[in-house]
């Protein structure tokens, strides 16, 4: 499938500068009041649910610059799963990583988690739980994708993954063994630690108060909504241009018609059940200039899984879309590269 990119390559790197032109092929009505378009080579799909609710996909097939007759080589690549955290939606990943990742020769698929972005929301006040979040992927994977994927998972996406993993077949003592197929590698992006968020919280109320409260009044009171500083502080580098963050701003507050979780329910949940060590590969993935997630919280996840953190510099908690985004995806692209290097990916 050809696609017009303008891009300009380093020899043997992946792009890191690219200009898109957007379309829009939405061809349902809205349910978010801003619309997101889509960059060249994305389309816009929604996957029914066994509950009978669409739950949108944004897909870009990957293709390689370096190979553009697309070989065999090309089909050892393992597809790419992204999972979003509360606030937003597939768009986040589509903007810039998933242009990324395909011209990188892999298939990228950003999931709305039910009641966000243009996914149909659920009867309820909230949008589900853990289990039922983790579920949805798991339909989607089991009948949309081909190969095991490599699943990725920001802020509480990435609990979502988590439990994900927890509870793929076989490894699980829970009901739903059958309903998680098995996956390539995952990624845990500023992640929220195994133990949920109430650690994260009772060290900033002790160690940084005023920070506790910017981080309560901007999430919880979702004051970020309507504060541009607040926002930029919440989510972004002090780097990133404002109408960048003002137009990131109004795509957020579309995107969560109702809560991703019941916060006392889930904390209930938690922690989520440990892995042994080799069940799957695991880059966990954290930004130094993160507002939301800790030091201590990433080397939570870190020590839960055994593996050794990589903390990029110049990012915050939205590093996909903070102004040095390309950081992030050059981190998780090179650790792509030697996962599973029999498969040639």
């Amino acid at each position: 499938m050809p696609m017009a990119f303008l891009c300009t390559l380093r020899p043997n790197f992946p792009s890191t500068r690219m200009t898109i032109t957007p379309r829009s092929v939405l061809t349902r009505e809205s349910r978010m009041g801003v619309q997101y378009e889509l960059k060249q080579g994305q389309s816009r799909l929604f996957h029914k649910l066994p509950s009978g609710l669409a739950m949108e996909v944004i897909f870009q097939k990957g293709f390689d610059l370096r190979n553009p007759d697309e070989g065999r080589e090309r089909f050892a690549k393992p597809p790419l799963v992204f999972i979003h955290g509360s606030f937003h939606a597939a768009w986040c990943w589509a903007e810039y990583w998933l242009p990324f990742f395909s011209q990188n020769g892999f298939d990228c698929y950003a999931l709305s988690l039910l009641g966000q972005g243009e996914s149909e929301a659920p009867d309820g006040p909230v949008a589900g739980l853990l289990e039922t979040h983790a579920a949805d992927v798991a339909d989607f994977i089991s009948k949309e994708i081909r190969l095991p994927p490599v699943l990725l998972g920001h802020s509480f996406g990435g609990l979502i993954v988590q439990y994900y993993i927890a509870n793929i077949r076989g490894e699980q003592i829970s009901e739903m063994r059958s309903l998680h197929p098995d996956l390539a590698g995952a990624v845990l992006i500023c992640s929220v630690p195994p133990s949920g968020n109430s650690g994260l919280v009772w060290r900033y109320l002790f160690s940084k108060p005023i920070a506790a409260f910017k981080v309560t009044r901007s999430l919880a009171a979702k004051a970020f909504q309507t504060s541009l500083p607040l926002c930029k502080e919440t989510f972004f580098s002090a780097e990133i241009e404002a109408d960048l963050v003002e137009r990131y701003q109004k795509l957020m507050k579309e995107s969560s018609r109702m809560p991703l979780f019941d916060l006392r329910k889930l904390n209930a949940s938690l922690p989520v059940p440990s892995v042994p060590k080799s069940s799957i590969e695991v880059l966990v993935l954290g930004a130094k200039d993160d507002f939301i997630v800790d030091a201590e919280g990433l080397d939570e996840t870190g020590r839960f899984y055994g593996v050794l953190p990589v903390c990029i510099e110049g990012v915050a908690h939205d590093m996909m879309l903070d102004c040095s985004w390309e950081k992030g995806a050059v981190a998780i692209w090179s650790w792509l590269r030697g996962l599973n290097r029999q498969e040639k990916i």
